[in-house]
C-alpha cells in the first residue's frame, strides 16, 4: 500500500465513519492536494486491496456496518453491468465499420 493510500484510509476511518459522515470527493481532493482522477485511483487501489471504502452520492466514507458495505457492492455491480452493456453496444457498432466484402475492420 502506497503512502497516499495509507493516509486516505486513515483519514476516512477517523473523520468519515459511516454514511452519515461521508465527505465529497471535492473536499478530499483539497485535503490531499490531488486530482479527482488520482483520488478515484487511490480509492480503487484500496478497494482492490480489500479495504471497504464505501461511496454514494454524498461522497466517500469508511463503513460503520456491513449494510453500508453491501450497498456499495450493489452500486459497483450496477456500474459494472452498465459498462458491460455499453461495451456490448460498441462491439455491435463495430459492424458498421467493416469494409465491403467482409474485409478487416476499417482503421
Amino acid at each position: 500500500m502506497r503512502e497516499k493510500e495509507k493516509e486516505l484510509l486513515k483519514y476516512l476511518k477517523k473523520h468519515c465513519l459511516g454514511q452519515r459522515n461521508a465527505v465529497g470527493g471535492e473536499r478530499l481532493v483539497k485535503v490531499f492536494r490531488t486530482s479527482g482522477t488520482e483520488l478515484r485511483k487511490l480509492v480503487h487501489n484500496l478497494r482492490v486491496n480489500g479495504e471497504p471504502i464505501c461511496s454514494d452520492r454524498t461522497g466517500y466514507f469508511y463503513p460503520a456496518n456491513s449494510g453500508e458495505v453491501y450497498t456499495t457492492i450493489l452500486q459497483l455491480q450496477r456500474m459494472e453491468l452498465g459498462l458491460r452493456m455499453a461495451s456490448s453496444g460498441m462491439i455491435r457498432a463495430m459492424g458498421a465499420f467493416r469494409l465491403p466484402g467482409g474485409g478487416e475492420a476499417d482503421r
